[in-house]
């Protein structure tokens, strides 16, 4: 089985919500970024020994929170030395709005992964598109390169559409199957 970790920040409960869903799905060690931008002791050992890391944060502005930018930063050390490289990747983020630029925001995880030397891991699912399609069904926001999910601004995690949370839990299977493929 490969070590699959989930890091992420979450601002207000939402990311943190799906960053336990895809954690269930790919059996996966939670590992949070803390208001400061700062991982707990320990944190970097844990990325650093893991086959799989999984990038979570809210959209703000159009990009990842300047926590999470924060500890993409201070990731340097772990890219100066290679020792991300050849990991498997994947990354989410959540926006209160549908598009919220979620697809900006996913690239940069993607780049960030890129530049580890990582392989990054797409959704893999058809979007829920047709006219009966709601947003209760899986990947009903059509992400292809990454998780996306959407939450309204004035409302709690437990919000978050089952749809969304099912696509979450299946991105991290995804995630820690072709992990588990790799690692042979």
């Amino acid at each position: 089985m490969a070590e699959v970790v989930v890091v992420y920040h979450s601002g207000y409960g939402h990311t943190q919500r799906v960053a336990q869903a895809v954690a269930e799905g790919a059996n996966a060690e939670l590992l949070a970024i803390d208001a400061d931008g700062n991982l707990p002791a320990g944190g970097m050992d844990t990325l650093n020994a893991a086959d799989a890391i999984i990038f979570g944060t809210p959209t703000y502005m159009g990009g990842p929170s300047w926590q999470f930018k924060k500890f993409a930063d201070a990731s340097s050390k772990a890219w100066f030395a290679r020792a991300w490289q050849d990991k498997v990747f994947g990354g989410f983020t959540v926006s209160a709005s549908l598009n919220g630029d979620k697809g900006a925001c996913l690239f940069q995880l993607q780049t960030l992964a890129s530049q580890h030397g990582g392989l990054w891991v797409s959704l893999g699912m058809l979007p829920a598109n047709s006219s009966a399609a709601t947003r209760n069904d899986t990947n009903n926001l059509g992400g292809s390169v990454g998780l996306m999910v959407q939450c309204a601004s004035d409302a709690g995690a437990d919000a978050i559409p089952q749809g969304d949370l099912n696509t979450a839990r299946a991105y991290g299977e995804r995630v820690a199957r072709i992990a588990a493929k790799l690692r042979g």
